[in-house]
């Protein structure tokens, strides 16, 4: 069976066409919020880990090197089993300080640009050959399917689609957000491919082949060398088995694409606890077919290079679903890989070596010029990737090229050293250590590929070298790198001394380091299974049921965390006999996963509200002054208890740490049963509601709307962080104090103030409105006595016609009253934004003042662009432009002008209404704006226009200015927000399942 080279092209294109539709689906939101955000599919996300080399190569690899084609899933399997104090913590540093790269942490960790520079060009170098890898995967694998040469062009035009598909998934918008929930969707969605297509060959080489397990097991025992030739390369060399499970362990978090799926497009911590098994999981399953494939491919086509007995297996099954379905497994592992890494070092390189030689202008289009060079860097990694895969000899293993970069990513481990385990570690060190790897990488790995390939040649053979040592290449590459890599990190970091920027860089990461896990018990059974493990099962049961009896705890409830610390103190007091204070207190610490900072801040807290409930319900008596500092205490704690506003305060744990009487009355929460309560443990939607507004970076929210008891309520959000005045220039606190201040009031009295200033416009629009509906209407008279004498059937239609013009006439009048008097009613109750041109609003509004006696003698010239687009209420703006008209005009003579221009202005729309009237007293300009303030004779208005204005103004996040001379006339302007693109909102706004305004 043989296919044409147009078939599997087309196949190809429209499989990464489907890849882009998955994507595409999932960022419009059009797939299930479910599906796009599961753990599962992060998890199946991070199988991007799996390219061409462990879908095909992992077989050759087994044939020539036996079971150490495992050590490639267990080293990811290890790091992935210390994700509470490995992968975690750099999550957290990730995450809080927003680096969305390697280099960004290692230069935010060590405090220099050099470091992110040096770190992105050796990631740059050392991960070519593993481009070139997948090329070549991808261009042989057709051969094989195709049994003829593969033309020169395929690579390349296999490298240019993969560049219009990696501008498709990552940079198609001129949005500065890493974030792609639709290229996780579609990665996982490849790796669900590749896991089906490996499982499907794997079961035709059993069954097909082999004709069961039985038949299997029948041929193995007839052929021992099959799997003595799997376990001798093991037995002979056990240091590459070591070496080889560091490099895996280093590759699974450190590569680039690794780390952008890991950390990047991951901000849950949930997904990578999942993951910490989920993936293991994907990669072991993945495992299983290699070994069947490896014993198969050797039977029914030896003549194949085991690297591609995969498609081998197909091409024999003699179905052709089976092979495309095993192509397009290929095509997979490549695409995937190629483009996740290219968008990974794009980033890398715009950041870290381009924009610091590029110098941006003012006039710049800085979201478009960011655009553009991602995607010339791209093009520009992709076309690398190609011109290695060019130079590189052919006969070089899959595998062994994927080593290459293993090796390279691996020099970066001493430096996570110094991330999370190290304060000591300086930036020279880390420089020192890295540079010294990274020259022995290339003298051990990189000149000899490239000598090997016939391009250069330097005149120099480390066979010697490796003889001399008995190690592999890879081994040697890897022992010796990380030996100079790691002696000269740790002896010129110690020759140093850390500046004040590395202290303070060192001091944030190590917050979410080792030795400060985060992971908590939430019982006493957790913790006494955790305490098992050091202590012995007797001793821990005993320790445990002691520190519960000292403070009347029992064994079966819950711990919140001021319960879990007095718990932990009281079991570390108890062990400090047994085993020493300081073992004790790191045992704890440990394992009951407390923070030092904020053990500090919750301990402090619980004995702080602990002294005033005794002090409350004491009878003593206190004198001096210690009388006078009780009673000064009584009475800040009876203001913030009796404030009319909201107050509550949340610890670093998110926890409840108080709630006052107001808090309670708006909520219906009483005080005793929130405080000392987890945030997830609020009923909703308070605690959907409080935890995002936490999250968030506004420090203000303004009218939220919630439904409560079947009621809508509209709640002002203010947030004030709470620091530790004692911590220096360590972070502060993520405690933080919320006022929550009820404004449905006013919210209910400013929309009825809305409907009768809206009503009193009308009112002063009736006599124009009467003038205007009165001359279609003697029209209409006029016509109808003709038409009762009119004979002929033409003219009596044409004066029907006529007729029903008039009467649309009338009818668009009225309606255009009606509807400006009833919109809004029920959008005050819940205001709908929605993309509103300013144009559109303002010529609605010159309509109407043009339907008053006073409007027709005026010229309105409304000159505000077409592109000036907002998110907004659009009855809302049009009653905003009608009152500032309807003043214009009155302020304005007969025949006078009045003129209305827009343009924008970073980011925002400025909308100016001028008029040549007679202006504004400057005393009286600070006082336009108070509700029921008018210059006009008693009946003539309500002094409710601009008050009202300033109120829609301020809800649309805009402002209102306004400047006048005596004689000279008046111009308003009004500065709001442009629209943002869609996908720079999604990045703005987290999602909240509660009801907001």
């Amino acid at each position: 069976m043989t296919f044409e080279l147009g078939q599997l092209f087309l196949a190809g294109v429209a499989y990464l066409l489907l890849l882009f539709l998955i994507a595409w689906t999932a960022e419009r939101g059009h797939l299930p919020e479910w599906v796009a955000r599961h753990p599962a599919t992060y998890a199946l996300s991070l199988g991007v880990y799996a390219t061409s080399w462990s879908y095909y190569g992992s077989v050759g690899f087994a044939a020539s090197h036996g079971y150490h084609f495992l050590t490639i899933y267990l080293g990811v399997t290890l790091a992935f089993a210390l994700t509470p104090i490995l992968l975690l913590p750099i999550l957290r540093i990730a995450r809080d300080y927003q680096l969305t790269s390697l280099a960004d942490l290692f230069a935010f960790r060590y405090h220099s640009q050099v470091a992110g520079i040096l770190v992105t060009l050796f990631m740059l170098v050392g991960i070519l050959p593993y481009i070139a890898l997948q090329i070549r995967a991808v261009t042989e694998s057709v051969l094989v399917l195709t049994e003829r040469e593969a033309p020169a062009l395929l690579a390349l035009g296999f490298c240019l689609t993969l560049i219009l598909f990696a501008i498709l998934f990552g940079a198609r918008h001129t949005t500065p957000r890493e974030k792609h929930e639709g290229l996780v969707v579609a990665i996982a969605f490849e790796s669900l491919v590749k896991l089906v297509a490996l499982l499907f060959v794997g079961l035709f080489a059993v069954w097909g082949v082999f004709g069961g397990l039985g038949d299997l097991q029948q041929w193995l025992s007839e052929r021992p060398e099959a799997v003595e030739a799997l376990h001798a390369p093991v037995r002979e060399n056990g240091a590459a088995w070591l070496a080889m499970t560091l490099l895996a362990f280093a590759a699974a978090f450190l590569l680039p694409r690794q780390f952008h799926m890991t950390f990047t497009e991951n901000l849950e911590e949930r997904n990578l606890i999942s993951a910490s098994w989920a993936f293991p999981l994907f990669l072991l399953l993945l495992n299983l077919a290699i070994v069947p494939i490896l014993w198969a491919g050797s039977i029914t086509a030896p003549d194949i290079d085991p690297d591609y007995y995969v498609l081998g297996l197909s091409l024999n099954s003699g179905a052709s679903w089976l092979v495309v379905l095993t192509f397009l497994g290929g095509v997979s592992a490549a695409s995937a890989m190629m483009i996740v890494t290219t968008l990974a070092l794009s980033a890398m390189s715009l950041n870290h070596l381009v924009l610091p030689l590029r110098r941006l202008r003012s006039d710049d289009n800085l979201y478009r010029w960011l655009l553009n060079a991602r995607r010339l860097l791209i093009v520009t990694i992709i076309l690398a990737g190609y011109g290695f895969y060019l130079i590189l000899e052919h006969h070089q293993g899959l595998a062994q090229l994927g080593l290459i970069s293993f090796v390279a990513v691996a020099q970066f481990l001493p430096g996570v050293v110094g991330l999370l385990l190290w304060p000591r570690a300086t930036r020279a060190g880390f420089l020192s250590g890295l540079s010294g790897g990274i020259a022995v990488w290339c003298v051990t790995l990189l000149l000899p590929l490239i000598e090997r390939s016939g391009l250069l040649t330097f005149g120099y053979d480390i066979t010697p070298l490796l003889q001399a040592s008995g190690m592999e290449t890879w081994t040697f590459a890897t022992f010796w790198s990380l030996v100079v890599n790691g002696t000269l990190f740790v002896t010129v970091s110690l020759l140093g001394q850390p500046s004040r920027e590395e202290a303070e860089a060192a001091r944030a990461c190590h917050r979410d380091s080792l030795f400060l896990p985060r992971t908590t018990v939430a019982t006493p059974a957790q913790l006494r299974e955790r305490l098992a493990h050091i202590l012995g099962q007797e001793t821990a049961e005993r320790e445990i049921a002691q520190a519960l009896d000292d403070l009347g705890l029992s064994a079966d409830e819950p711990l919140p965390p001021n319960t879990r610390q007095r718990l932990g103190e009281r079991i570390e007091r108890n062990l400090s006999g047994l085993i020493g204070p300081v073992l004790a207190h790191m045992i704890v610490n440990h394992e009951m996963g407390l923070d030092n900072t904020e053990r500090q801040h919750d301990h402090a807290a619980h004995h702080l509200r602990f002294a005033e409930d005794r002090l409350e319900d004491s009878r003593l008596e206190l004198r001096g002054l210690a009388a006078e500092l009780d009673s000064l205490r009584r009475y800040h704690r009876q203001i913030l208890h009796d404030l009319p506003i909201g107050v509550l305060s949340v610890g670093p744990e998110q926890t409840v740490l108080s709630w006052n009487r107001a808090m309670s009355e708006l909520s219906g929460l009483d005080e005793r049963s929130v405080v000392d309560t987890s945030l997830d443990q609020l009923p909703q939607p308070w605690a959907g509601l409080i935890r995002s507004f936490l999250r968030g970076q506004d420090r203000f929210l303004r009218k939220i709307r919630m439904e409560i008891d079947g009621r809508d309520r509209w709640f002002n959000l203010h947030k004030a962080a709470l620091a530790d005045p004692l911590a220096g220039r360590e972070p502060p606190s993520r405690g933080a104090v919320i006022l929550v201040e009820d404004m449905t009031d006013l919210h209910t009295l400013e929309a009825e103030l809305t409907h009768t200033e809206r009503l009193a416009s009308i009112g002063r629009l009736a006599a124009g409105v009467a003038h205007e509906i009165g001359n279609p209407v003697t029209g209409i008279a006029c016509l109808a006595q003709n038409l009762r004498d009119e004979e002929e059937i033409d003219q009596a239609r044409a004066s029907a016609e006529q007729i029903i013009h008039l009467t649309g006439r009338i009818n668009a009048i009225v309606q255009s009253l009606v509807s400006f008097s009833h919109s809004g009613e029920q959008r005050a109750c819940a205001p709908l934004l929605e993309r509103v041109t300013l144009r559109h609003c303002i010529d609605e509004a010159v309509e109407l003042i043009r339907l008053g006696e006073v409007g027709k003698q005026r010229r309105l010239d409304n000159r505000c662009p077409d592109g000036l687009v907002i998110q907004g209420d659009a009855p809302r703006l049009i009653q905003v432009f009608v009152n500032l008209l309807s003043n214009a005009v009155l302020a304005s003579e007969p025949g006078g002008l009045i003129e209305i221009d827009g343009r924008r202005e970073e980011g925002l729309a400025v909308v100016e209404l001028t008029d040549h009237g007679e202006g504004i007293a400057p005393e009286l300009i600070e006082r336009i704006f108070e509700p029921f303030f008018t210059t006009r004779q008693p009946g003539e208005g309500t002094g409710l226009g601009l008050p009202l204005v300033y109120s829609i103004i301020q809800d649309h996040a805009g402002s209102i200015t306004i400047h006048s001379s005596p004689g000279e006339g008046t111009r308003v302007t009004l500065r709001l927000p442009l629209e943002r693109n869609p996908e720079e909102e999604e990045s703005l706004h987290e999602p909240d399942p509660d009801r907001r305004g």
